[in-house]
């Protein structure tokens, strides 16, 4: 039978909960445990896929095709595990499935409630998440006190009867601030946010609390006093200069062992080596490489989660640091791109929706082709590539998507409205009147790579699976004028009705994919993509210190 961990976070949101489930699934993983983790968020979208990032951040894809919150990606980057459609869960979803229900007359004429009903769905969706995992550990989104949050709650409260009290731990994330002018740490934050825990019938077994700095014994103790709880259950997450950090950190707090005796689990001493090389690597790189991304939601860092995550891998692997440099796509449109790139060992242009900077974007890209900088274009990023290669390259004055200029004369990237979904063996069909949300081509498809491209020296096969999330896709109508030219499309779908790769002939490295290669990313295992990008952007770093002056100038005055 499965153990179950409940996350919950007071006294204020952004402290940390994901990565502290992540680091807690990772520390249970390196004890030798299955464990998967489990997010259930109080919003009520039925998934964040219609939300704007700079609302929620990014949204992370599964394999299955799931629009879930970001934690989801701190999860996978920690644990083994791969999530899918049963690892989120948000209000609008668990009120959503009720609905049908009482639709279709399954409550047999009851008054639908709360409680049990919704408390009900909620606790049979932690349980379709347990599979052969010993141990499951359930995020609770948002913050105690929140109206939200409630019936959530009650439904963890109520887990700990149905599985019995041997089988349910309850962890808290506090915040126990230092006040400057009082010169000291205080306690009574965390004191109230327990006290709220409490009174909706949870009592904590563990306590995180989150501090810019050493907790002593003392007030350990004073908290632990006004908790109700051991000494040993009052958990220091000081800050730290990496995520990937946590895991350590926890572990010399002791919380794995508290986990394994409360749940009464048998488990070998963890082996956290892989841990400690990657912090090692992290903080003693042996260089620095610039990368420079250029997005439209660069106000909120949060958008683009995984993939500033999926460059410190690719650092990583490459045994060097990724200083990344934030450009907004609607700048480079009102001042050019030549401006912004003078440092630049890399540029990167993300995915992303709708017509706002996507000159912009496309400028960039321009600029990365004719200085023969590393590029990497993801999703839009690939399509802004296709763009302008189409127009400045192919002469197809213009050349558009046909999400951005409906009546564009060469539309190279229009709308797929029909496409074979290689996962569930079906064809899938979409137009301009579908619903928003859970439409696009979504989750991991097939894409069989060309022998003689940057794609399959990254990936070493010929066959690989990624993650994808976009409704537009290249127009293969202009494939053959595009390839004349030099554009080289080096990975397409098995039934090579899709393409999901281009690269162009005569550059260092040039690379554009129609899938999310971050969303796969791990700091124990660094996606191909990435680590091949921070190496040749390392490269191009290289060649201009070698010879700097000469470089410079002929790359100024090209």
């Amino acid at each position: 039978m499965a153990k179950y961990i409940f996350v919950t976070g007071g006294v204020l949101s952004s402290l940390g909960k994901g990565i502290a489930a992540s680091a807690i699934g990772a520390l249970l993983e390196a004890r030798g445990l299955r464990v998967t983790i489990q997010k259930l968020d109080p919003y009520i979208n039925v998934d964040p896929g219609t939300l704007s990032p700079f609302q929620h951040g990014e949204v992370f894809v599964t394999d299955d095709g799931a629009e879930t919150d970001l934690d989801l990606g701190h999860y996978e980057r920690f644990t083994s595990t791969r999530m899918s459609q049963k690892n989120n869960f948000t209000t609008g979803r668990i009120y959503y499935n009720v609905l049908l229900k009482e639709r279709r007359g399954d409550y047999l004429g009851e008054t639908v409630q709360v409680v049990p009903h919704i408390t009900d769905e909620i606790k049979s969706a932690i349980k379709a998440a347990a599979d052969d995992f010993d141990v499951v550990i359930v995020e609770i989104g948002g913050t105690i006190g929140d109206i939200e949050s409630l019936p959530f709650l009650e439904a963890i409260r109520q887990f700990r009867y149905d599985v019995g009290r041997d089988n349910v731990m309850y962890v808290h994330l506090t915040l126990v601030p230092y006040i400057s002018t009082a010169g000291e740490l205080k306690s009574k934050p965390t004191q109230h946010s327990v006290r709220e825990l409490r009174a909706i019938g949870i009592q904590p077994d563990v306590l995180i609390c989150r501090t810019d700095r050493a907790l002593s014994q003392s007030v350990k103790k004073k908290i632990a006093l006004h908790c109700n709880l051991d000494i040993d259950a009052v958990i220091a997450a000081v800050d730290v200069s990496s995520i990937y950090e946590v895991p350590i950190v926890l572990n010399e707090e002791g919380i794995d062992s508290l986990v394994v005796k409360k749940l009464s689990l048998e488990t070998e001493e963890p082996d956290l080596s892989t841990w400690a090389n990657v912090i090692r690597k992290i903080k003693e790189p042996k260089d620095t490489v610039s990368i420079t991304i250029v997005g439209k939601y660069v106000g909120l860092k949060d958008s683009y989660k995984s993939l500033m995550e999926a460059l410190i891998h690719g650092g990583i692997a490459n045994n060097v640091k990724v200083d990344i440099q934030w450009v907004d796509a609607e700048d480079i449109e009102k001042s050019g791109a030549e401006r912004f790139f003078d440092e630049s060992d890399g540029i990167l242009v993300p995915g992303g929706f709708g017509e706002r900077g996507i000159e912009g974007k496309i400028d960039t890209v321009r600029y990365a082709r004719v200085k023969k900088i590393p590029f990497l274009g993801i999703c839009l990023g690939m399509q802004c590539a296709v763009i302008e290669y189409a127009r400045n390259v192919c002469n197809m004055e213009g050349a558009n998507s046909t999400e951005f200029q409906k009546n564009t004369p060469y539309p190279v990237i229009y709308l797929i409205e029909e496409w074979y979904d290689f996962r569930n063996q079906t064809v899938q069909r979409r137009d301009l009147n579908s619903d928003k949300g859970g439409t696009m081509r979504l989750g991991a498809y097939p894409c069989v790579l060309s022998q003689d491209s940057h794609a399959f020296r990254a990936y070493g096969s010929k066959e690989i699976y990624e993650r994808h999330r976009h409704r537009y896709e290249f127009n293969n109508q202009y494939m053959e004028t595009l390839q004349e030219k030099g554009l080289r499309i080096s990975g397409m779908s098995p039934d090579r009705q899709l393409v999901e790769i281009v690269e162009i002939v005569d550059h260092p490295w040039f690379f554009g994919c129609q899938f999310h290669p971050e969303f796969k990313s791990r700091p124990l295992e660094p996606h191909p993509v990435f680590r091949t990008f921070v190496a040749a952007a390392l490269g191009e770093k290289k060649l201009l210190f070698q010879n700097p002056v000469i470089e410079k100038v002929e790359v100024i005055n090209e």
